[in-house]
């Protein structure tokens, strides 16, 4: 799959139906996501098959995920500038 489609792919799966998750989603993606590692990116797609209640809490920072590359990542997203 070339570079340009899968990001188009991940863009779509950003999409959560809640504009703030898709804001700091697509922002990581955006600028992150490029120069980010093979675990790094692993960490994301992991994100993106979490639900969008957990994500709320993890980046409101209610909760912590326990994977601790989940953690890193979402620590990582929040702290993006708008």
């Amino acid at each position: 799959m070339s570079d340009e489609a899968e990001l188009r792919r991940l863009r779509w799966r950003c999409r959560r139906g809640m504009r703030e998750l898709d804001q700091l989603l697509e922002r990581w993606l955006d600028r992150g996501w490029a120069q980010s590692s093979e675990a790094e990116r692993g960490a994301f797609l992991r994100l993106l098959d979490c639900e969008d209640d957990r994500l709320w809490r993890w980046f409101l920072g209610h909760e912590t995920p326990d994977d601790d590359a989940l953690r890193a990542l979402v620590e990582r997203i929040r702290a993006l500038p708008h």
